[in-house]
């Protein structure tokens, strides 16, 4: 005997069993319908089928578990008892609704099915029954296409059409002005329809409705809108689905019923105003599938002051009792109110912050839990600008906009920066840069991005790429100088054809200079210039950010290479800079780069070294006066060289080329000269290959160069009355005597400036770890009076060579490792805690056992993703350091890992 129990009851206050803490059970509307059931509020009576079952289910080949059939006829008996109506009578029939309901609310994603129980007979039923023919079979037409639609799978788009038919038969323009005597018609038009489609009859038996329909809402939690909502969400896929079956109330009754949606607080700016809309004469669906334009809340408050009245009580109840913005179903049945539902309301990143920090005001809340209800991308939505939606159409939600330019729709790719953009699309980085010159508004459009670009990519609104993914050049250079950016759009049906300056997609072309949209927040390219909106962090964030900073044991610095960079860091919150990459700069000065490379003499490489210097020391100057203290952390140089240099494929097009144009062996002789040195510099794998500190070993001069330019810097910034705390950070170590090499020149470099300028600056020495020997030897680079005096995890390359995954290569391998469940996440966007994590550990416990007075960091792009700051924060970092646009999400990221670890 199965002692299960699958099936709990919501008849009354004093017959529910369960209560909002049953979400996992009973999925978040079900519990919620319990406890406000519990309350007394009005709610229509029902049972629900618990996700326990629906796991089941889908475990075991679609087969009920035992014992949960006869639980169901149980209900169903009681319900009918409860409502002195039998499902389906042939006089005054009990209807029922059936919806799903999981733990974490999927708005839109799962199925329902309203009025089922009617059938030929009972429909006659309730006509007689609530004196209302058109009513009854209103309600019967909507029945047998949204049951086709949901359980049998046939497209609503076919019952619509014959709606269309039967509007212009009539000449009218609204379903509701449909006579009784062609909705009657298009009942049987749409029974024909059913029948001719699925070749089987419209079950007449409301038993088989009813058994058949919490299959398919079962089903329905596998479709793959909700597995891709989940998956973008990051929901778990093994939660399953509750099945509320529910007596209906109906809307559509005449003009003393309506149907709407309500929130207790304005989803979009988080004012304490009730905030939503109904229609009259209107079923829940009218209003999701914006058949109708619906009617402003307020509206109600003319037409019917009572219910009104009541709906605002019944929101200040469920915002007292959830202490959260609630987002409230509603139905009125002849001027008597219903609620369906309620569940905490989706919002923006604006309204977050203010409701958040005003219910903490109002006394309702902690400063940690508003702090905890606060999610990365609401943070994300306050920075940077979005699509002006209701611009496009006021009267309308934003998904059902969204779903009108479809049409629009290029493509998509991963959305790599949290931020929207229009702009003419040019497919070059220096055509780029020269258009925004001219005053255009510029979408860089690249097969992949190299740091060459950087200008183009700096200039433009935005950057999208055919190739690369989450943490490629592209994504990372966004993300940092805060531009909207999607890459990876060849997923998604985009192709870039360079050559030709187009982009194809979805049958268009988009030719250079032509307007287009990128939207970085769900990753979506559209055709055409959309209206955005600009951004600003918002009061309620701002005072909620604050908090954080007094929360956090782990502070936040930024990842920055220019002034204006470091000041809006320093803008959002920033402690001071955790990387700054000087090749960065070295790209802004490629001739003189290149000399250095292609000098044929050491009198001549010192000579071009000699000219980079001032050009860095200035650089650096910037940085230190905008620091005014605060450390500022500079990376020596880490890329191999010849990414200054052009490749050997670019050059023999080059050579090719100016030879069919006439020119002479002898004309072509310093490119010949400079693809004999690019070959001689090939590496078969660059970036295990001369780099990093294995560069400042065998070209000394560098690194005296790179360590005079901070020096002299310092000591002229210093000079002016301002502090400096510069650390240079040694990349690439493997062993801790390139580390000594390398700090022996510095401290050199350092006595020397120091002597000559006749001033003294307090400074540091580390090194970057990401060569894994070097997490596992941390403390013999880390003891001793020449051992490391901080490091800093560069998280990307150290996963690259943990792994033996190329960042750049692996993209598609990645992808289906997550969906084999191979992996849980993406290793160059959260950190591979297992085994990588590890790394980081017993790096963190040696290096502060050999010197306790060690700082350690993170400055790879994990360093502004929230599992990883978590993760750092609980193996002992003292900082994490992200791109400037991501500080904020860190803050916040710091202060939840600190309130979540001390609540354990």
């Amino acid at each position: 005997m199965i002692n299960n129990k699958y099936v709990y009851k919501f008849f009354s206050q004093e017959n529910c069993e369960g209560n909002a803490e049953m979400k996992k059970l009973l999925g978040g509307k079900g519990a919620n319908l319990t406890q406000m059931t519990s309350l007394g509020l009005p709610i229509p009576p029902g049972f629900i089928i618990s996700t326990s079952a629906c796991l089941h289910f889908l475990e075991n080949n679609e087969e009920y578990p035992e014992g949960l059939s006869e639980q169901i006829d149980k209900a169903l008996a009681a319900l009918e008892e409860t409502n002195g109506k039998k499902l389906g009578g042939d006089n005054d029939p009990l209807l029922v609704s059936v919806r799903s309901g999981a733990a974490i609310s999927m708005p839109g994603m799962m199925d329902t099915i309203l009025n089922l129980g009617l059938n030929d007979i009972s429909v006659e039923g309730l006509a007689k029954e609530t004196n209302n023919e058109r009513f009854a079979y209103d309600s019967y037409r909507r029945l047998i296409y949204m049951y086709g639609d949901v359980v049998m799978g046939l497209s609503k788009r076919h019952f619509e059409i014959e709606l269309e038919k039967m509007k212009k038969e009539y000449g009218v323009e609204s379903d509701t002005d449909i006579p009784t005597e062609g909705l009657k018609k298009l009942v049987e038009i749409n029974k024909n329809l059913y029948k001719e489609k699925l070749g089987e009859s419209f079950p007449q038996n409301p038993k088989e409705q009813l058994n058949k329909s919490i299959r398919a809402v079962f089903r329905s939690w596998n479709t793959k809108r909700a597995i891709d909502y989940r998956n973008h969400q990051g929901i778990p896929h093994d939660l399953g689905t509750a099945v509320n079956i529910q007596t209906m109330v109906y809307g559509n009754m005449g003009n003393d019923s309506a149907t709407g949606v309500a929130f207790t607080r304005n989803p979009s700016n988080g004012d304490r105003t009730l905030y939503g809309e109904y229609l009259i004469n209107a079923q829940g669906e009218d209003v999701v599938a914006g058949i109708r334009t619906p009617q402003p809340i307020e509206e109600l408050t003319k037409i019917m002051p009572e219910v009104y009245n009541q709906l605002f009580e019944v929101s200040e109840t469920l915002e007292k009792l959830y202490h959260d913005m609630q987002d409230m179903e509603f139905t009125i049945q002849q001027g008597k109110m219903y609620i369906l539902q309620t569940r905490n309301g989706k919002r923006t990143g604006v309204a977050a912050g203010k409701i958040a920090y005003d219910l903490v005001i109002e006394g309702v809340i902690s400063k940690e839990e508003a702090i905890m209800r606060i999610q990365p991308s609401d943070v994300d939505n306050c920075l940077f600008p979005s699509v002006n939606w209701p611009e496009i159409n006021p009267n309308a939600p934003i998904q059902q906009i969204k779903h009108e330019m479809e049409s629009s729709v290029i493509g998509s790719g991963l959305a790599a920066g949290a931020a929207a953009a229009s702009g003419k699309a040019y497919f070059d980085a220096d055509r780029a840069k020269d258009a925004t010159d001219r005053g255009d508004d510029v979408i860089l459009v690249r097969v992949e991005t190299t740091p060459e670009d950087f200008h183009g990519m700096a200039a433009s609104q935005g950057i999208l790429t055919m190739k690369g993914g989450l943490t490629s050049h592209a994504a990372i250079v966004a993300r940092q100088i805060g531009k909207a950016c999607i890459v990876g759009s060849e997923r998604g049906g985009i192709f870039i054809d360079i050559e030709k300056t187009e982009l194809h997609g979805k049958g268009m072309i988009i030719r250079e200079g032509e307007w287009i949209t990128i939207d970085g927040t769900d990753g979506f390219v559209y055709k055409g210039k959309l209206p955005t909106t600009p951004a600003s962090l918002p009061e309620g964030m701002t005072k909620i950010l604050e908090w954080c900073d007094n929360i956090a044991k782990i502070s936040v610095k930024a990842n920055a290479d220019k002034p204006d960079q470091f000041r809006k860091a320093l803008d959002f919150g920033a402690e001071g800079i955790g990387l700054c990459r000087t090749e960065h700069m070295f790209f802004d000065n490629i001739p003189l780069v290149r000399d250095m490379i292609l000098a044929k003499t050491e009198k001549e490489r010192q000579e071009a070294v000699d000219k980079l210097e001032p050009l860095q020391q200035a650089d650096f100057e910037g940085l230190f006066e905008v620091a005014e203290g605060k450390p500022v952390i500079i990376r020596l140089i880490d890329p191999p060289l010849h990414e200054f240099l052009p490749s050997i494929e670019e050059l023999i097009t080059e050579i090719y080329e100016e030879r069919l144009e006439g020119k002479s062996e002898d004309m072509l002789k310093d490119k010949y000269e400079l693809l004999e040195v690019v070959k001689s510099m090939h590496e078969q794998n660059p970036m295990l290959g001369l780099r990093g500190c294995r560069l400042g070993i065998t070209l000394q001069m560098v690194t005296v160069m790179q360590s005079e330019a901070i020096f002299r810097a310092a000591a002229k910034v210093k000079k002016k009355g301002k502090d400096v705390m510069p650390e240079i950070m040694v990349p690439l170590i493997g062993f801790s005597k390139e580390f000594q090499h390398q700090k022996e020149i510095v401290d050199k470099v350092a006595k020397q400036v120091m002597e000559e300028e006749d001033i003294e600056f307090d400074y540091l020495v580390g090194t970057m770890i990401e060569v894994p020997r070097a997490a596992l030897t941390a403390g013999e680079i880390a003891g001793g009076e020449n051992g490391a005096q901080f490091f800093s995890f560069g998280t990307n390359d150290l996963h690259q060579m943990a792994l033996g995954f190329s960042r750049d290569d692996t993209g598609s391998l990645i992808a289906r490792y997550l969906e084999l469940d191979i992996i849980a996440d993406d290793p160059f966007v959260t950190i591979d805690q297992p085994g990588v994590g590890r790394l980081m550990k017993m790096c963190v416990d040696e290096g502060k056992q050999a010197n306790p007075n060690l700082e350690i960091g993170i400055c790879g792009e994990q360093g502004g993703e929230l599992k990883s700051i978590d993760f750092c924060y609980r193996i002992g970092l003292d900082y994490v350091s992200c791109s400037p646009y991501r500080v904020p999400v860190a803050r916040l990221a710091a202060a939840q890992a600190t309130i979540k670890k001390e609540n354990e």
